[in-house]
């Protein structure tokens, strides 16, 4: 199979439908169930694409692929009217649709759904939520969604099983608002939605709220030496513990909600650009 060439013109439309064009992305891979998950409750609604990584790429961030091609195979998820594979980052599936390759430039991204939560502090390293920013950086509104395991796990599942139904029940409505509304939504909008490992019936509702503060018990653990060569375990795996607040994205989950919390990259710090000033840094020069 030869690799792609994108198309020549973003507005092409070789279906002739109306439809509005959604790209659905992750950073669990194009086989995961949650992106499957996602397509089959869009595709009804929206022309849907999936470029998604080949393989598991938790935990990138933001990160993209300089100075190396990136490798595109054309891939097959039902629902979905294009599909791609690649083995880049979340970030450089973003880019890439935005850059023609499956045709019609979206709308709207649809990141996830993530297989656990993306609460708290999870957001600055997660690679769902960081092409959902990429999305939003560059002028697209962009949803990142992330489905608890069933067992309820806080942080990183060590289970795999996970029921998208109530996920399914919810998107679908939140993506047709926001296409119905896109000029007017905010310039750089994220919304980043948490769904609760439960069955849709045991829900109490969908709340907006703030991200919480993860506390990560890391420690460095020396797992094997030989000679010089030395292999650590650096990252904790027990996110069970969090400052407790009632307004956070962490307990709306625990109290069996859908959390949905608006996010903006911005990182630029105003209110600490006067204490700068005051330093004098121009005398700090030697």
């Amino acid at each position: 199979m030869t690799d792609p060439a994108p198309s020549t013109s973003s507005n092409d439309d070789p279906t002739g439908s109306d439809l509005p064009v959604v790209l659905v992305t992750n950073d669990d891979g194009i086989r995961s169930r949650g992106l499957q998950a996602v397509v089959e409750c869009l595709a009804p609604l929206a022309r849907v694409i999936v470029i998604a990584p080949d393989r598991n790429r938790s935990g990138v961030s933001r990160s993209i692929t300089l100075g190396a091609m990136l490798q595109v195979i054309e891939d097959d998820v039902p629902g979905a009217e294009a599909a791609f594979a690649t083995d880049g980052t979340p970030a450089d599936c973003v880019r890439l649709a935005m850059l023609g390759l499956a045709g019609p430039r979206p709308v709207l991204v649809v990141s996830g759904a993530n297989n656990g939560l993306n609460v708290g502090d999870d957001v600055a390293y997660s690679g769902t939520v960081s092409a959902a920013f990429d999305a939003a950086m560059n002028g697209l509104p962009a949803i990142a969604v992330s489905q608890q395991s069933t067992a309820r796990e806080l942080g990183y599942p060590r289970t795999k099983d996970f029921d998208h139904r109530a996920m399914q029940a919810f998107l679908p409505g939140l993506v047709q608002h926001m296409l119905d509304d896109l000029e007017r939504l905010p310039d750089g909008l994220v919304v980043n939605v948490n769904v609760p490992g439960i069955a849709p019936e045991e829900l109490t509702g969908v709340e907006v709220g703030t991200l919480g503060r993860r506390i990560y018990r890391d420690k460095l653990e020396l797992k094997q030496s030989q000679g010089d060569r030395h292999h650590y375990l650096l990252y904790g795996d027990d996110p069970e513990h969090h400052v407790d607040e009632t307004d956070t994205d962490i307990a709306a989950i625990a109290r069996s909600a859908i959390a949905v919390t608006p996010l903006r990259f911005e990182v630029h710090d105003e209110q600490s650009t006067a204490e700068l000033e005051s330093w004098n840094l121009g005398a700090m020069i030697r």
